[in-house]
């Protein structure tokens, strides 16, 4: 059994925050299958299903608990699972946590609570009231365009000193302003959570990606987030340069997941299935993105 030193420890690298596919309204798990084993072949580290990318809030509890068995497995130990169990109701939080823990997942990522905008200490509580519950590794999400709060530096500081299974953070923020401040007060590990910004955060310190882009390139990505532990300048730069074009081109298409599931389809990966209040795009946007994927020679073949 792997204990949380070990996986704070491992707890670096490309993981990919997994899409969910669906067929006839239900999730497709031939699909699940063939994406787990596709990443893993890929290089991915760590697994991250159950999360925003992954249409999480339109999963029942039922599908959610079925998902996260399914991904433990079919990695079958050889790679991590990192599982998405956070909502904006602690209790529920808690359940799923507890579920996930029970499941066997390696750590839980807990995004912070969308739409009641708590305080800071309201966050504080929540967070803290789930890792004092869990014998788990903690990640903590901050996504403030998703959530409409922030969590601040001061509570992650907090967090880390008093909950010692928090140990990493998943900063979706949109910038690297705060990486620095918050690295030289806590010895919290940092995950990019923007594709576009991943060796820019490895630069600051941040120890890997959690990938949206990875589902469709995932060898693509370990080789940027290698090439930046290595401190191979020139070649993680040219590597962003291609992981930024793709990510930033599919992000001006619609929210995520649209846009990946989108690509994913093209290139025969799965249907082109989304849960309501989500659809498919327009055609226009499809067209864009395939022009986009034919930009970067991926129409006529699957990449790794």
């Amino acid at each position: 059994m792997k204990s949380k030193r070990d996986i704070r420890t491992a707890l670096r690298g490309s993981m990919t925050a997994l899409v969910t596919p669906f067929r006839d309204g239900a999730i497709d798990w031939p699909a699940v299958d063939h994406l787990i084993d596709r990443q893993i072949d890929g290089g991915t580290d760590w697994l991250v299903p159950c999360g925003t990318t992954g249409e999480s809030p339109t999963l029942s509890s039922h599908e959610h608990d079925q998902l996260l068995e399914r991904v433990i497995d079919r990695a079958s130990g050889r790679c991590y699972v990192l599982a998405g169990t956070g909502s904006n109701d602690t209790a529920d939080t808690l359940q799923k946590t507890k579920q996930a823990a029970k499941a066997g997942v390696d750590a839980a990522m807990l995004v912070a609570p969308y739409y009641n905008r708590p305080s800071q200490e309201g966050l504080y509580q929540h967070f803290a009231a789930v890792a004092e519950a869990v014998d788990l590794p903690i990640v903590l999400y901050n996504v403030p365009a998703r959530t409409g709060v922030t969590i601040h530096n001061d509570t992650i500081v907090r967090l880390r000193e008093n909950c010692p299974n928090i140990i990493a953070i998943k900063d979706a923020t949109g910038g690297v302003d705060s990486i620095t401040d918050l690295l030289s007060r806590c010895d919290i590990a940092v995950l990019s959570g923007d594709d576009v910004l991943t060796w820019p955060m490895m630069a600051l310190g941040a120890v890997g990606v959690i990938s949206v882009v990875s589902n469709l390139t995932p060898s693509l990505v370990k080789s940027l987030v290698k090439a930046a532990f290595s401190g191979e300048v020139r070649q993680a730069l040219s590597i962003h340069r291609k992981v930024f074009d793709l990510a930033n081109g599919l992000s001006g298409f619609g929210p995520n997941p649209l846009p990946i599931k989108t690509a994913m389809a093209i290139q025969c990966l799965l249907l082109e299935e989304f849960r309501l209040p989500l659809c498919p795009l327009p055609p226009a946007a499809r067209e864009g993105i395939e022009r986009l994927l034919g930009c970067h020679d991926m129409l006529d073949r699957v990449t790794a």
